[in-house]
């Protein structure tokens, strides 16, 4: 155990510590000691590699490693393989954009076989960088056993889970409206699509069809007028009314349903109100089913022939929230039209060609996009009489979050998985899974699988895993599923090196039901449904690792974030219960979104966010990933990632216990002291003093909530355990105990604390030895513990305490996580010392709010308790908290009403939506209570030990009051969990004196420090002071001596070695500082 200073460079220590993994093979050797007979399963969602990591990967990285490294430590094996996610459109899109590719047509006339290679050699493009930045990150992981989507072995095995539901009767081909991109010419799924909404701005018109064999038109609504151009049908309510009316400025007869008529004549301000004074005239009012089978003459020509079109239908689906209450439909382009349309014997029509440009059988806007082809088309309505109103709607509208260009719903044949048929299955799989948070397995989890839909796991793209599914050339519905690659030599005669889709396209088979060939469908997979696939394909399973898949299937844990609830969470559970009717993770860590400083997403594609590998240097990685878990994201909540927040937790949890370390090892060096080696194993030192007694049981006390939360996966929980630890350890436990360590020593510099106490060291003595036992065996015991969240700082810590004890790990996560011991536990010490503690920290509140430094002496304190024992806790605290709120005199009360001015409020915010027009009822009622003081506390009595009060009926608590509390004197008031204190700050001139000392010190102190002495080291110290500091030098000379080391003080000035100038209190000294 060498001495360390409290000046320290974590990035520099971090890449320190990193180095020595690497030379000691630390991750390895953590898996490695660990048996495979006690096994902990981890997934790990791959990324794609096709751009750099960002601030969500590093949080979603953090995780990954906090829990499999805190398992590891448990004792359990805990493989961690990296995947890469390499198919599919990001990768695509990628190629596109750099060789200026503008869609499918441009990739056919380069190739398909030269594309999809120029995919593969772009695709782990950023893996060193992603290897670089996660090493950075202290993540462990097997970099040299990594699974690629894109490897034969991995296909094969996507092609056998797709065999399994094909025989399983639940894959089938249907044509069904579907979000479609027409810039990537692609197919989304539903999860998909609902990834990026935005408020855009749409015409909204209202068209006239007009009625066959009678007078009149039927007003129909649409946000989408290039879609009117297929219009084949319209849609009614059966159980809607409708009204026939004629229009008296126009003399025209329209049918409209009647709750929608204030939608379209809205009545002016002051004008008559009677029926005779409606701008129209209703005809007749008739349900919708009325009104099914008439039928109306064709908006535009170009499909007036289509067998057993423009007719009206009745729907249920239809609705009078908007619009007329008559809906147009064009079947190829909602899911609604699409089935009523085929209910009614119609044939879709879609005049689109892949990109949604109109084709040639629309010549008027052939070539256009349809959106695009809005205004012309309105124009035309307008200009043959057909246009009956024009508006614009702002309203919410998929766009494709790869391109961020909109989406159009579309009819597409596609190959589904049935995911309806497991709905219940899904749903009951889910209630066996630990969700944190928990809200959302009965939430958004839950509520998605109860309403999933069945799932379209094709794309007619390039770069994927192929279908393995071959189709008979005589068009009979022959078709043959290749479920392995041995199964498709066979039936081809040809070796199989790539199952990609220039490889296999070709190749033809005979079908087995007729004499014809067969060749492969186009389509390749969704990606989603090759990470849905990870858990078998990882493995190569069946063909490989049979019993391997057993032991890990279903895994412990994963984590990702909270869009992943539409995407990889709802996949793998998919596919484990279509295969095996099991859930396939038991527990998840669901993280909420980060976001840059101004609110908005962070992204790949718009890279707004500093270089994640600049911070981790400027801070170090342990400070990145205690700001990131101690956050809200933690609970599914979002982020907004500051670096000033990376910064104060160095500054407020990683720079105290690097001090705490500092202080040990440097007294203990200067004391001689040597540590026994059993306190690094976990072996408790046989304490009886107070203290040591108390930070034992407050380190078993953490050990427990450690394990317990950990056990449930509630990390949001833990890290705010381990960082209270580390309040409780520096700013109480060593605060208080410094005296203890302080023998040869006998001087504290650790002048730059405010709050320090000063030292009365001698230095003719030893420190207490087990004094330095216990704060040894805390140090090493936390630093296991704190080794998952924070493992540099940890691993730095622990090496230098341990190095050159013998059967001691060489690494922290080389050791077991020490398991609470109930015997150490001390309930009882552990809430007098928080009591007193609470006592202090109201104390230090007061100064800090009204800029009182502690340094400066104060008269008195009034306590006020509620309870008489908490009075008599607090009174054999006392010594300590005079000491520690440099308070002359304490003084005690159980009486607040006599000393403080109680008021209470209702709390608006909690009680208006609750109480709504009655909380005028309970103000008045609680004006009427709070007229009496003594009311007012007994109330406050109850509030505050967690009761409840009527007022007026209503049963209220603490949270529905706004509670606020005043000084009767001019004394400084504060409260906290029954506890009210009042702090004199009334000065006298001793009590101006002794501050002026106090302050001297530090500044003394701190020139130790800054000049490099020893904490051993004796001084002498020359004063050169104004009228104003003199005095006190003059009277606490002695005092100034023995807390700084000082062998002789001169009052009048001296030469020294060092030199400094301060500004003091309204005066002026100089101090010069020599080594005796």
């Amino acid at each position: 155990m060498k001495p360390v200073g409290s000046d320290v460079n974590f990035p520099l220590m971090e890449r320190e510590v990193l180095a020595g993994w690497e030379s000691q093979k630390t991750f390895r050797a953590s898996v490695d000691q660990r048996s495979s007979a006690r096994e902990f399963a981890f997934y790990d969602g791959p990324p794609f590699a096709n751009g750099l990591p960002h601030y969500g990967h590093l949080l979603a990285n953090t995780i990954k490693d906090t829990v499999p490294r805190y398992w590891t430590m448990r004792g359990f094996r805990v493989e961690r393989r990296f995947g890469w996610d390499c198919h599919g459109l990001p990768v695509e899109y990628e190629i596109e954009k750099r060789d200026q590719l503008k869609g499918r047509k441009d990739i056919l006339e380069m190739g398909v076989a030269k594309f999809n290679e120029e995919c593969r050699s772009s695709v782990l493009h950023y893996t060193k960088e992603w290897q670089k930045t996660i090493t950075r990150l202290g993540r462990w992981v097997d970099w040299d056993n990594q699974y690629r989507t894109m490897d034969k072995s991995f296909m094969e095995s996507v092609w056998w889970v797709f065999g399994q539901l094909f025989e399983k009767g639940l894959v089938y081909r249907d044509y069904k409206v579907v979000p479609y991109s027409p810039r990537i010419t692609a197919v989304l799924s539903n999860f998909e699509a609902n990834q990026n909404y935005k408020d855009v701005q749409d015409p909204a018109v209202t068209v006239k069809f007009k009625l066959k064999g009678e007078e009149g038109f039927l007003l129909a609504w649409t946000t989408t007028p290039w879609t009117l151009i297929s219009n084949l049908a319209l849609a009614v309510g059966p159980e809607i009314d409708y009204v026939k009316i004629r229009e008296k400025a126009s003399g025209e007869i329209l049918y409209m349903a009647e709750a929608r008529l204030p939608a379209y004549f809205k009545k002016q301000k002051g004008a008559p109100k009677g029926p005779d004074d409606e701008p129209f005239e209703i005809l007749a009012t008739v349900k919708g089913e009325q009104l099914a089978g008439k039928t109306y003459e064709p908006l535009f020509g170009y499909f007036k022939d289509q067998p057993n079109a423009f007719r009206v239908f009745a729907d249920a689906y239809v609705t009078t929230e908007d619009g007329t209450g008559i809906v147009h439909q064009a079947p190829a382009y909602g899911e609604d039209d699409f089935r009523v349309c085929r209910k009614g014997g119609i044939d879709l029509v879609d005049p689109l060609d892949e990109e949604a440009c109109f084709r040639a059988v629309i010549p008027e806007y052939a070539g256009q996009f349809c959106k695009d082809a809005d205004k012309e088309i309105i124009k035309r309505l307008k200009a043959e009489g057909k246009l009956y109103k024009q508006d614009v709607l702002v309203h919410s509208y998929p766009f494709c979050e790869r391109t961020d260009t909109p989406l159009i719903y579309r009819a597409i044949p596609a190959w589904y998985v049935a995911v309806e048929k497991l709905n219940k299955d899904l749903v009951a799989n889910n209630q066996e899974i630990n969700w944190v948070p928990g809200h959302l397995k009965d939430g958004r989890m839950g509520k998605w699988l109860e309403n999933a839909r069945d799932w379209a796991i094709s794309r007619n793209r390039f770069w994927g895993t192929p279908l393995p599914i071959w189709e008979c050339r005589n068009d009979q519905g022959h078709v043959r599923v290749f479920s392995s690659v041995a199964d498709l030599e066979k039936a081809t005669g040809k070796k199989m090196d790539d199952l990609h889709k220039h490889f296999v396209d070709d190749l033809e088979v005979d079908c087995p039901d007729c004499s014809a060939k067969m060749r492969r469908v186009s389509e390749v997979f969704d990606c989603w449904f090759e990470s849905g696939s990870m858990p078998y394909a990882q493995l190569h399973y069946p063909f490989e690792n049979k019993d391997r898949l057993e032991k890990i299937f279903p895994a412990d844990f994963i984590a990702e974030g909270l869009d992943q609830t539409r995407g990889w969470f709802y996949t793998l559970s998919v596919l484990s219960t279509a295969l095996f009717n099991r859930p396939a993770f038991k527990n998840v860590v669901v993280n909420g979104i980060i976001l840059d400083e101004s609110g908005r997403k962070m992204s790949k594609r718009h890279r707004n966010y500093t270089p994640p590998d600049a911070l981790l240097e400027k801070y170090g990685s342990d400070s990145v990933r205690l700001y990131m878990l101690n956050s809200p994201i933690l609970r599914g909540e979002d982020l907004i990632f500051s670096d000033k927040g990376v910064l104060e937790t160095t500054r407020a949890v990683l720079l105290p216990l690097w001090n705490a370390h500092s202080f040990l090892t440097t007294y203990a060096a200067a004391d001689g002291w040597k540590p026994d080696p059993s306190l690094a194993k976990g072996i408790a030192p046989k304490a009886t003093d107070e203290m040591d007694l108390w930070i034992l049981s407050r380190l078993q006390s953490l050990l427990a909530g450690v394990q317990q939360q950990m056990e449930q996966y509630h990390l949001y929980a833990v890290v705010p355990l381990v960082i209270g630890f580390i309040e409780d350890l520096t700013n109480w436990y060593i605060r208080l105990s410094r005296r203890r360590f302080w023998g040869a020593a006998g001087s504290d510099q650790g002048g730059d604390d405010d709050e320090s106490s000063g030292g009365h060291g001698t230095g003719s003595e030893k420190g207490d030895p087990m004094a330095y036992a216990t704060l040894f065996h805390v140090l090493c015991e936390f630093s296991k513990v704190f080794a998952p969240f924070a493992p540099f700082v940890s691993e730095r810590i622990y090496h230098n305490l341990t190095s050159g004890l013998a059967g001691v790990p060489a690494s922290v996560h080389l050791a077991d996580m020490p398991m609470a011991n109930k015997e150490l536990i001390r309930p009882e010490l552990e809430e007098r010392m928080a009591l007193v503690r609470r006592v202090t920290n109201l104390g230090r509140s007061l100064r800090a709010k009204h800029q009182i430094k502690t340094r400066q002496a104060l008269p008195s304190i009034l306590v006020i308790t509620r309870k008489e024992s908490d009075r008599g806790i607090i009174e054999a605290g006392a010594a300590t908290i005079r000491q520690e709120l440099n308070i002359k005199k304490i003084e005690f009360s159980t009486d607040e009403a006599k000393f403080v001015r109680l008021g209470v409020k209702p709390n608006l915010r909690t009680l208006g939506k609750r109480l709504g027009g009655q909380l005028n009822i309970v103000k008045t009622t609680l004006e009427n209570v709070t007229a009496n003081h003594d009311d007012v506390a007994a109330l406050l009595a109850k509030l505050e030990t967690g009761g409840s009060v009527d007022v007026a009926g209503f049963n209220l608590v603490e949270e529905d009051f706004l509670i606020d509390r005043g000084p009767k004197d001019d004394r400084l008031v504060a409260t906290e969990k029954g506890v009210t204190v009042l702090l004199d700050t009334r000065l006298t001139e001793e009590l101006v004196r002794e501050g002026i000392a106090r302050e001297v010190i530090n500044r003394v102190q701190r020139m130790r420090k800054d000049s490099g002495l020893n904490v051993t080291d004796r001084i002498t110290l020359g004063f050169k002071a104004t009228d104003r500091i003199e005095p006190a030098l003059k009277e606490f000379q002695s005092y100034i001596a023995d807390e700084t080391l000082a062998v002789s003080i001169e009052l009048s000035g001296a030469s020294g070695t060092h030199h400094q100038k301060f500004p003091l209190e309204g005066g002026e000294v100089e101090i010069w500082l020599t080594k005796a």
